[in-house]
């Protein structure tokens, strides 16, 4: 008998719907399962095998195939375990039961249990997408499918209480609900500002990245708090909206990082790779591409410190994320498409040594290794920061002052704000913030006062910008602007953002 159930496949971050066809007929006893499995999905006939007689059902010992369409695409993971395990049971009919509007989705154990399955969020959403009226999910994953409204999400722990739900046995389970809405993200494992003596005008140009999710590189030498600046950035950026949340959260699903006691990430993440890392950890990849570093820190922040130790390839390849927010990765199977709308900080020392241009301890390198270390960081990837900011050493004056600075509460708050205009100004267009803005938005929003201009021109000649270059010191004027709450960037706004550019060093 044929039998025919539903299930899901993900590719990237989206679902794909996955028909599992079991045909069970006379002959040798035998298991086979066609339609492009992997390794996890060809070891689902012992699982599947053992499940089913360890939940008080028998195993037919007859012929089976199974059927993963389309055959086309590659069906990767063991959540193929329970539409397999329930596919057979219904073509023995040893249950009876209409399942076309049904979805079925899990792992399973030796002894019938259900076990956690990446990847639920956007398979539910798709289910939701696609009219299906139920998604069947092992228990663990229960509040994060709740987060997809408009389907009626069924969770389990085991496969003989599915069995005896599909008789009628028993009552559907009550789901647990994930939280939704809008939070604002805890700060107490992130370092507050005041806590962090001297370095002002460091603080002003986090505050002024952070209006706008502008890229900032600080570079200074060892000990001047560059790490501990970085780390106190998500202490004062806005909180996510649901939308970001979910998108955040889908990313880390399907990579199979959401940790069970999480239905919703609320905090924006804060990714610090070690510069030993590879292109594909960064970027994302393998045989069929997951999402890497990069991905990871969407609506958060990457933070690469010891910037010029990282690879001139593995830098390079961070180019077209940081100009397009997004990632396109191309194997012979297809191209799978990652969010990467990050805010890229960076932290390095001017020379190998540490201590090229500080005025308490001389630099030991030569002016050609300067030279060399300072170009690891090309010039082409040096445009698509928005800030360059540096970072002195701490007077002991103001180490040992008992005095705190201003609290990220308070900076927070002034970002939020700052947020919130360019929410409106972007209402209806794909656009979150100015760092996001093309030049066709910068000439429409980025209004500039005659006596600025003349500043901005004189900017351009004198410092050989590029185009780029002009584009980006308007955004960061604009998001300047926009903590004055002011409708026009004045040329006190330019000069501030002009100051940000990077300077020659040597």
């Amino acid at each position: 008998m044929l039998a025919k159930v539903v299930s899901c496949a993900v590719v990237g971050l989206e679902g794909a719907i996955v028909q599992v066809e079991v045909d069970i007929s006379p002959g040798l006893p035998s298991f086979t399962i066609v339609g492009l499995p992997d390794v996890a999905v060809q070891e689902a006939r012992e699982r599947v095998r053992a499940a089913i007689r360890n939940s008080g059902c028998t195993f037919p010992m007859k012929r089976i195939v199974v059927n993963l369409a389309p055959a086309d695409l590659k069906k990767a993971g063991p959540a193929y375990d329970l539409p397999i395990a329930a596919g057979i049971l219904l073509s023995s009919e040893q249950i009876s039961v209409d399942v076309s509007r049904t979805i079925f989705l899990g792992e399973l154990s030796l002894d019938g249990g259900l076990r956690h399955t990446n990847g639920v969020l956007p398979m539910v959403a798709l289910a939701q997408q696609e009219g299906f009226s139920t998604v069947i999910v092992p228990d663990a994953d229960s509040r994060e499918a709740s987060l997809i409204q408009g389907t009626e999400v069924i969770p389990f722990t085991s496969l003989s209480q599915l069995v005896s739900y599909l008789r009628g046995e028993i009552p559907a389970p009550e789901c647990q609900v994930g939280e939704t809405g809008d939070y604002s993200p805890p700060t107490s494992s992130a370092t507050d500002l005041a806590d962090i003596k001297g370095q002002e005008h460091v603080k002003r140009a986090l505050e002024v990245a952070a209006a706008a999710g502008h890229n900032i590189i600080m570079m200074g030498p060892p000990g001047s708090g560059k790490t501990l600046l970085a780390r106190a950035l998500p202490s004062i950026l806005p909180p996510m909206t649901t939308e970001e949340a979910l998108e955040v959260t889908k990313i880390y699903s399907v990579s199979g990082l959401l940790s069970s006691d999480t239905s919703l990430i609320r905090q924006r993440p804060f990714r610090s790779p070690h510069y030993t890392i590879s292109n594909a950890g960064l970027v994302g990849g393998g045989h069929w591409p997951k999402p890497g570093e990069v991905s990871l820190s969407h609506r958060g922040v990457l933070f690469l410190d010891e910037l010029p130790e990282f690879g001139h390839a593995v830098l390079e390849v961070l180019r077209q994320p940081l100009e397009d927010r997004v990632l396109t990765i191309s194997r012979a199977q297809g191209s799978v498409t990652f969010p990467a709308n990050f805010m890229l900080v960076g932290a390095m020392n001017p020379c190998p040594c540490g201590y090229y241009g500080d005025s308490l301890r001389q630099c030991t390198c030569s002016p050609g290794l300067v030279a060399r270390y300072q170009r690891r960081i090309s010039g082409p990837f040096i445009d698509r920061v928005d800030i360059f900011v540096e970072v002195p050493h701490v007077d002991y004056e103001k180490l040992v002052d008992n005095r705190l600075g201003e609290k990220s509460e308070t900076v927070r708050g002034r970002v939020a704000a700052a947020r919130s205009l360019q929410q409106k100004r972007f209402a209806g267009t794909r656009l979150t913030c100015n760092a996001e803005m093309t030049p066709s938005e910068v000439r429409k929003f980025c209004e500039v006062e005659k006596s600025a201009q003349s500043l901005l021109k004189a900017a351009m000649k004198q410092f050989h910008l590029s185009a780029r270059a002009f584009h980006r010191i308007l955004k960061l004027g604009r998001t300047i602007a926009d903590l004055e709450n002011a409708d026009v960037i004045k040329a006190y706004h330019l000069a501030e953002a002009i100051q940000y550019r990077p300077r020659q060093m040597v």
